[in-house]
């Protein structure tokens, strides 16, 4: 008798063990579904967020015209002999250009970052602090490329900067887009003299 109970004891033990064997597994199965659903629909939600993205751009593409660029740029030079740079243009305002000055004979270069505000711009003055040698400069205007310019100025003229157009834009050198780049020439001196171009003379005091 007493084998038997502790035979029907084990059997029971043995029942009990398999259901919650089978309850263990089932709860397994119903969590990994879960988790896989889960996933699902995290895929879905981030694959209809990106299509949102690319019909918005696309929309905003097409109703952006395009910046035909302007750069017109005037120098003086001051009592100091160093030059003056002043500028207009259609750019919007905050963006960033950058402005450099080449001697031609030497190749030494001042630089200078400046916003533009109200289509303006303003830079220098640029040369060593003894004054500008006579000669020939080069006077270089870069919008920098859209990467580092603010959000309100990238709206306009795109992320990559492919709402520029233009006889002044070009590709950036770093594949970052396109640039709009101005240059002009000028001569510093006393006097007129021979000069390659059409380079603008600018009479020292």
């Amino acid at each position: 008798m007493y084998k038997m109970r502790t035979g029907f004891g084990l059997t029971l033990v043995g029942i009990v063990l398999f259901t919650m064997t089978l309850l263990v597994g089932c709860s397994d199965s119903e969590e990994q579904a879960s988790q896989e659903q889960q996933a699902r629909e995290a895929e879905n939600a981030a694959a209809e967020e990106e299509a949102a993205s690319r019909e918005a751009r696309a929309k905003r593409d097409a109703e952006t015209e395009a910046l035909d660029v302007r750069i017109l740029v005037s120098a003086s030079i001051g009592s100091d002999r160093r030059l003056l740079i002043e500028g207009e243009t259609n750019l919007p305002d905050e963006a960033q250009v950058q402005v450099i000055v080449e001697r031609e004979l030497s190749r030494v270069r001042w630089r200078e970052r400046v916003d533009v505000a109200q289509g303006q711009f303003t830079a220098g003055p640029f040369g060593p602090g003894s004054g500008l040698p006579d000669g020939g400069y080069s006077v270089t205007v870069e919008l920098s490329e859209a990467t580092v310019q603010p959000e309100s100025v990238q709206q306009r003229i795109g992320e990559e900067g492919e709402y520029l157009a233009g006889e002044l834009v070009a590709e950036s050198r770093h594949g970052l887009g396109q640039i709009a780049t101005y240059t002009t020439r000028f001569m510093v001196g006393s006097e007129p003299r021979q000069s390659r171009g059409d380079a603008q003379l600018l009479q020292t005091p």
